[in-house]
């Protein structure tokens, strides 16, 4: 089907050709051709006789995809005026050495992700309650694994456009901060808007700008008290003090991203511990024993509480939380001085507070 459709409006200047085809076998199946700078779709066919094709104009080196309906996966690939042929059965393309070579880094970061998919679709819904800690530690090592390559193409692939592709991971792990450098070095890809569009999206999840979760920067925290494991009843308040940054912690057992966020938490406290970095977890689990297994699994030292009523915690309305992980920093005077710190962006504003 034809779509002579602008990819990313006036950004790219230059326009080439697009020239799309591929085979499923499923017939009837949609299949969409995405662009992902603004993630919109562009045009959308159905597979007929295990076949489907897209033709158009769109800028030149924009990052495009392909996906097959219900499918969770994008087959990637930029436009650079070399046809694409793309198996849609198992995610490959042939197309030029650079979609060749995105396909095959695709193709490596989702290994973990697609066996995890593939063995809980086997799974029957009592099997997943049994075993959901086991599966939730699973799923913390795909995503980390995706981070982990993610930050190799940055340093890696400077001398092409691959790392745009997973520009977001990148954003999630080293913070949005970290694109005032990017932009600055002679990269092949410093210049692309799809850099900018990964920045401002991650900026989004993390810290919506001008909404009540940033406005509690600047504010004094307010005080919250629950119980430990041991049934023992702590505040927040006795570890904030002179000389103390204390990092509130919102997480949950059952929480992905918050336990592959933790080995990062964990590094951090290691290192900053003896100069004055405390770091208190709040759960928003709901059982005891899955909360307790959690951090003995994840090995935290630090102090965790809860009253274990998930999102009806007493956190939730007080700092805005509407979904985990997140988190809160708070200064020896008690102000609340940073939200929603990750990745490197937890590292980066600790060496700024103590340096190396």
């Amino acid at each position: 089907m034809l779509a002579a459709i602008l990819v990313s409006g006036n950004m790219l200047a230059q326009q080439v050709k697009y020239t799309v085809s591929g085979t499923y076998t499923v017939d009837g199946a949609k299949v969409y051709l995405k662009d992902r700078l603004t993630e919109k779709t562009i045009d959308s066919v159905a597979v007929a006789n295990g076949k489907f094709a897209f033709s158009g104009i769109a800028d030149k080196d924009a990052l495009m995809a392909v996906n097959v309906k219900n499918s969770g996966w994008d087959i990637s690939f930029f436009n650079d005026g070399t046809p694409v042929s793309i198996n849609a059965n198992d995610s490959t393309l042939k197309s030029s050495q650079l979609n060749e070579r995105l396909t095959k880094y695709d193709l490596e970061g989702e290994a973990l992700s697609k066996a995890f998919k593939a063995k809980v679709r086997k799974m029957t819904p009592e099997q997943i309650k049994a075993n959901q800690d086991e599966l939730m530690a699973e799923m913390a090592k795909a995503q980390n694994a995706q981070i982990e390559l993610a930050n190799k193409l940055f340093k890696e692939e400077r001398n092409s456009l691959i790392p745009l592709a997973f520009a977001e991971l990148y954003f999630i792990d080293n913070g949005v901060e970290a694109y005032d450098e990017l932009v600055k070095q002679p990269t092949a890809f410093a210049k692309h808007p799809q850099l900018k569009a990964a920045r401002d999206r991650i900026a989004a999840v993390l810290k919506p700008e001008g909404d009540e979760k940033t406005a509690v920067i600047g504010q004094q925290f307010t005080d919250l008290e629950m119980s430990a494991p041991n049934g023992k009843m702590h505040k927040v308040s006795e570890l904030v003090g002179p000389g103390k940054y204390v990092f509130v912690d919102f997480w949950a057992s059952w929480c992905g991203p918050c336990r592959a966020e933790m080995p990062n938490v964990l590094e951090a406290y290691n290192k900053y511990h003896a100069k004055g970095f405390e770091v208190i977890g709040i759960s928003f689990d709901n059982k005891k024993e899955a909360w307790v297994k959690a951090i003995g699994q994840l090995k935290m030292p630090w102090l965790q509480i809860s009253d274990l009523k998930g999102f009806d915690c007493a956190a939730a309305p007080i700092y805005k939380i509407d979904g985990i992980p997140d988190n809160i920093l708070i200064d020896p005077q008690g102000k609340i001085i940073d939200r929603a710190l990750r990745g490197k962006a937890l590292h980066n504003r600790l060496q700024q507070i103590f340096g190396e």
